[in-house]
């Protein structure tokens, strides 16, 4: 590794040559050095660290493999290049979703009793289980939660999520998948595969017949989404209504912290169905290239902590411009009236 060695520097060197010699005694050696190493390394170390880590991942014992993905999603927070460190990550993550599923539903059909936690200890010696279901099997089931932290630390980058392309389906898919067959969902990472980048959105406002053309990207909810659609519209005099204020709109952006907020409108889709705040923006429906979303107004008072579902992960919402009104009634033509939607309840 070229540039300044620290202590954490020399001890990855160190597990570097360790894993590449194979000898199971030097790596555990030089596992444990690098992880007290950790505890005093500077961000710029963890910088430096994330490239050379995640270049011998695959090389790592698959017992071993998800807490150092959890390492080099550490260094990624610090700094370390999520574009260099994301494939090798989400490849094992695709793999190791599908092996933990494999024996979700394996456990379910041999064992009479519920799965085990995999964030805590097996009450059976671990090894037993390798004589009942595939080793690699068992391993994933119990790394699972040390996958799904790494790679939420790359997905929250957008450059990440915008080199994605067909490996995005396939861990939507096996996300899916695992959690139907063992009852774990997990949410940080469904909505993370979730959010959208550059997507153009349509806002049409009913009670006045008015039309818009936004842009969004890095939403993490529809929470997040509602206070920056309530800063455009009322913050800049399109609509009536109580803005949020500067310090709610700036924690839905790149601010730290949650600041206290309020609902302003009713988030509907085009047949009237709910769109609950507490989905993601991927709920709202797609028509004619762009999500279609409409404005009614507050059933009763909300009021929810404003900020960043996705602490990474910086959100903007663009206001492009108004539309027409000959652009608002081609685009109104989609939208069944008030009156006649048979509209879903947002217990948000």
């Amino acid at each position: 590794m070229s540039g300044a060695v620290s202590g954490f520097l020399t001890a990855v060197d160190d597990f570097e040559r360790a894993i590449r010699s194979g000898v199971s005694a030097d790596m555990e050696v030089a596992d444990q050095r690098m992880r007290t190493a950790y505890q005093g390394a500077t961000p710029a170390e963890l910088t430096q660290a994330g490239k050379p880590l995640v270049a011998i991942l695959n090389e790592v014992p698959p017992l071993a493999r998800g807490q150092l993905a959890v390492l080099i999603g550490a260094c990624v927070e610090s700094g370390a290049d999520p574009v260099a460190c994301a494939p090798r990550v989400l490849a094992n993550l695709a793999k190791n979703l599908a092996a933990a599923a494999t024996f979700a539903k394996e456990w379910a059909e041999i064992m009479e009793e519920d799965l085990p936690d995999p964030e805590e200890d097996v009450e059976v010696p671990f090894t037993a289980l390798f004589e009942v279901f595939d080793p690699f099997d068992v391993i994933a089931w119990w790394t699972q939660p040390d996958w799904e932290r790494s790679a939420l630390a790359m997905l929250q980058r957008p450059e990440v999520r915008r080199r994605l392309g067909p490996i995005r389906a396939l861990l939507q898919e096996r996300h899916d998948a695992f959690a139907e067959v063992s009852g774990r969902w997990n949410k940080c990472l469904d909505y993370v595969l979730r959010v959208l980048d550059d997507e153009p959105l349509i806002v049409l406002h009913r009670e006045t017949g008015t039309g818009y053309r936004m842009r969004m990207s890095g939403m993490g909810d529809n929470f997040q989404l509602h206070t920056l659609l309530a800063h455009e519209l009322i913050g800049s005099g399109f609509v009536a209504g109580e803005a949020p204020s500067a310090e709610a709109v700036a924690a839905c952006r790149d601010a730290d912290g949650m600041v206290p907020t309020f609902g302003s409108f009713n988030l509907v889709s085009p047949e009237g169905n709910w769109i609950w705040n507490e989905g993601t923006p991927s709920d709202i429906p797609v028509i004619d290239g762009a999500r279609l979303l409409v404005l009614d107004p507050e059933p009763y008072r909300r009021h929810w902590p404003a900020g960043r579902f996705f602490p990474y992960m910086p959100g903007d919402l663009v206001f492009e411009r108004a539309l027409s009104a000959e652009e608002a009634a081609a685009w109104f033509s989609h939208v069944k009236p008030a009156d006649a939607t048979g509209a879903t309840e947002n217990p948000a």
